[in-house]
């Protein structure tokens, strides 16, 4: 069921984003997120992937924790670039709030990955939290992506609208 609405809103992304496309194309902070976003679903993608594989569970354990300490660097990595480029991340509307929900959805999933190496069936409760955790946070990030693109075109159309 997880894997399914990830491939699902990687192919609703996919649409949006080539309809869309000018807009995000010209805008480095739209451009950046769509990416991210689309990273972030693969690594759900592939993690719902891994757990349906039979395999011993410390296996497991071993391969999401990896899996999710490559995708905590990816918020890091943005929460960074935002920093630098305040500007383009403020148009953008990047915020720290989405990437420490991603960072915490990530150590979840790191921390389930060591209780998964360490044998307990429990770590599957945190790799499942973190899971939902990171689809919601992403889901919640499309949404203000398209948005965002919407309130430009707007504001492109009818500039006297929004303001003097």
């Amino acid at each position: 069921m997880l894997g399914t609405s990830s491939a699902a809103l990687i192919g609703l992304l996919f649409v949006a984003t080539s309809l869309h496309l000018i807009e995000v194309v010209s805008n480095p902070a739209f451009r950046i997120r769509a990416y991210n976003v689309t990273l972030y679903l693969l690594t759900l993608l592939v993690e719902a992937g891994l757990v349906l594989i039979p395999q011993p569970l410390w296996v497991l354990g071993a391969e999401l924790f990896v899996l999710n300490l490559v995708g905590l660097w990816l918020p890091v990595r943005t929460s960074y670039y935002a920093r630098k480029h305040t500007a383009v991340s403020r148009r953008g509307g990047m915020k720290y709030s989405r990437a420490i929900s991603l960072g915490v959805g990530y150590i979840l999933g790191i921390v389930g990955g060591i209780v998964l190496i360490r044998g307990f069936d429990w770590g599957m409760y945190l790799v499942t939290s973190s899971y939902f955790l990171i689809l919601v946070t992403v889901v919640l990030g499309i949404w203000a992506i398209l948005l965002g693109i919407e309130q430009r075109e707007q504001l492109d159309r009818h500039p006297s609208a929004f303001g003097p």
